[in-house]
């Protein structure tokens, strides 16, 4: 007997006609011989409508209250589905985070796990019951609800799985698994049957919406097998494990990109000791997170250099680095946004060189400038102009022989919760 965590997202368990598709689901899970954990994540547009409730009332959205408000759209969904299951005549029992034992910091709207305790789960399941868990939501050691904030969910199921030693943690959404880019755009996509731990965890930072990084460095941490299949049909899906195997003639497994980015250069910085810790330092203060850094050339001994933010991080961050002008000068700071970051990953990239330098032909071919790179062992990123976005995708996607048969794509990564 197999034990198995199934994630299903919020899209997934959208209305009582899908709940009762994803009961369904399940009990053919326990039918199949195999003992069953269910995480889930709130209903639909549930936690969208529960935030414009609270603005009205208060556009300060205090964190702690938040959290007890968001936490109840999983309750809402672990009642009605462990309703759902019983009434195909099965056994069932469902739990918030805390009563599976999730341990948290004491952070409200982003907790991370200290501590897992699931007593509680493995008694139910010897008895021979399905466990329905809320997903997102744990408990601090002071007693305080809280919530692990974006793709909550996904790493609630992985962390169950490691815990209770799952063979497998399958996250149910609304594609049918890890595609080498978004179909919506590359319409011969493929659909991966398996991928590194690496490389999910790359195209995951990198826009790719099917898992949550957070989610992926859990898994890999703990090597617990994931799999990601779709909720709507039985096809096979993706399997994220330790290492994939290479296909013949694919040095690149997948093509990632993000729209979410803009670019802030400051100019004219003494070239001196401190001043790149000093600034970045102070971002980090401030909880601003810094992807690509490029320091231009030397001249009179002042010193250019870029980097990019989140989108809607930018002015926040160009006022920090304003007010600390008096004690780290520089002639000027610009911004630019507009842009979108391509880009490839895989792990054929390491025995194969060129690989870069194909990407920047192919880049160039589409009359597209590439404004900064940043590379690692299994990725290369690109930071350019997003007009051409789609022309670039399709065209890096033919060059790196990715390109399928035109099939059948299910749905859209939205399932993040």
């Amino acid at each position: 007997m197999s034990l198995f965590v199934m994630k299903f997202g919020g899209s997934s368990v959208g209305d009582t006609e899908r709940m009762q598709r994803v009961a369904k689901r399940v009990a053919q899970k326990q039918d199949e011989g195999h003992q069953c954990v269910v995480v889930v994540s709130a209903m639909g547009d549930t936690t969208d409508e529960l935030i414009d409730q609270a603005k009205i009332l208060n556009d300060k959205l205090p964190a702690r209250e938040m959290d007890m408000l968001l936490t109840t759209g999983e309750q809402i969904s672990i009642a009605l589905l462990s309703m759902a299951i019983q009434s195909l005549g099965r056994e069932t029992v469902s739990y918030t985070g805390w009563q599976a034992g999730f341990r948290t910091e004491p952070v409200h709207g982003k907790a991370r796990i200290t501590d897992i305790q699931p007593e509680r789960v493995l008694r139910s399941l010897k008895e021979g019951k399905i466990v329905i868990v809320a997903g997102f939501q744990g408990i601090s050691e002071e007693g305080e609800i809280t919530t692990l904030g974006r793709g909550g969910s996904d790493t609630t199921a992985v962390a169950l799985a490691a815990a209770i030693k799952a063979d497998a943690c399958e996250i149910y959404t609304d594609v049918d698994g890890v595609y080498s880019t978004d179909p919506r755009i590359v319409k011969v996509a493929r659909k991966l049957s398996e991928i590194s731990y690496d490389e999910m965890l790359e195209l995951a930072h990198l826009g790719t919406a099917v898992l949550h990084p957070r989610a992926v460095e859990y898994a890999k941490h703990s090597k617990v097998p994931l799999v990601v299949r779709s909720s709507f049909t039985y096809n096979e899906g993706t399997v994220v494990k330790e290492e994939a195997a290479l296909e013949q003639g694919v040095v690149v497994s997948g093509i990632a990109y993000d729209k979410n980015v803009a670019r802030i250069s400051i100019l004219g910085v003494e070239d001196i000791p401190g001043v790149l810790a000093g600034m970045f330092g102070a971002l980090a203060k401030e909880q601003i997170d810094v992807d690509i850094i490029v320091q231009s050339g030397i001249s009179d001994g002042k010193a250019d250099f870029s980097f990019t933010v989140n989108l809607d991080d930018r002015q926040r961050a160009i006022d920090v680095i304003q007010g600390m002008e008096s004690i780290l000068p520089f002639r000027e700071i610009t911004s630019e946004d507009g842009l979108v970051k391509i880009s490839i990953v895989g792990a054929g990239m390491v025995s194969h060189p060129g690989v870069a330098a194909q990407m920047f032909d192919v880049i160039s071919s589409q009359g597209v400038n590439i404004k900064m790179v940043s590379t690692s062992e299994i990725k290369v990123s690109c930071v350019v102009e997003g007009t051409k976005l789609n022309e670039v995708i399709r065209a890096l996607h033919t060059a790196y022989n990715l390109d399928a048969e035109v099939q059948a794509f299910v749905g859209g990564p939205q399932d993040r919760r």
